[in-house]
């Protein structure tokens, strides 16, 4: 990736923003190939990562590759009950299409709370990178999917990766987000799941606060701030 669409840009799911999800104006999810019928039933907590590494290992390599990208479909439409059939037969929740998309990056960026429990508690990766080197966190962050990121904050995942663009979650929160409650409690989560609210952006070397100060977010300010003195 050579550069990064504006901050603005409305794209589809093949078209990325800067932190590499799809826009919230995103048309249809992109056709699947057929895959193989999948198991009807299994435990309503999800599939046990070693089961579910049994059952792949049992399928010829193109019904792999069609269940994944069937997943990924099925994702992009939130279908839970379907992933997690998909899942039980064998479908890996970190495989990543030509456009860098997992069904675990899209449950962050689309904020599919449902989903995105299924994925980690099938294995996904919290650390797994889309086209812009952006995190689940970031992706989230950048939607205001406060939900979304107080769970991932529950995990290891990375509070201050710095993606491509040269931002962090926090970042992207105020960049991208509208100063609205949502944001606001975006960044309260990042800020006390240990997000650095001295990092200036890689971009144009500015900090959080002095995002938030420019763009008039005055909540989110105050939360920086107050976070700046302790």
């Amino acid at each position: 990736m050579t550069g990064c669409t504006d901050p603005g840009e409305v794209t589809g799911p093949a078209q990325l923003t800067p932190s590499g999800s799809a826009s919230a104006s995103s048309p249809s999810s992109p056709s699947s190939p057929s895959s193989p019928s999948p198991p009807t039933t299994e435990s309503a907590a999800g599939v046990s990562p070693s089961s579910r590494s049994a059952t792949s290992k049992t399928l010829a390599p193109g019904e792999l590759i069609a269940l994944n990208q069937t997943l990924i479909g099925v994702a992009w439409d939130n279908d839970v009950d379907q992933a997690r059939r998909l899942i039980a037969a064998g479908a890996d929740v970190n495989y990543e299409d030509e456009t860098e998309q997992s069904a675990f990056l899209i449950a962050a960026s689309e904020g599919y709370l449902e989903l995105l429990d299924l994925t980690l508690r099938n294995g996904a990766d919290v650390d797994a990178r889309d086209s812009f080197n952006g995190t689940a966190l970031i992706r989230a962050a950048e939607r205001g999917h406060a939900d979304v990121v107080r769970r991932l904050l529950e995990t290891d995942v990375s509070v201050n990766h710095v993606n491509i663009p040269g931002w962090t979650a926090l970042h992207e929160a105020i960049i991208f987000g509208d100063g609205s409650p949502r944001y606001v409690e975006t960044v309260r989560l990042l800020v006390e799941g240990g997000a650095d609210v001295r990092l200036p952006s890689q971009r144009d070397g500015l900090t959080p606060l002095q995002h938030a100060t420019s763009l008039g977010f005055e909540e989110i300010a105050a939360i920086l701030r107050n976070a700046a003195e302790q």
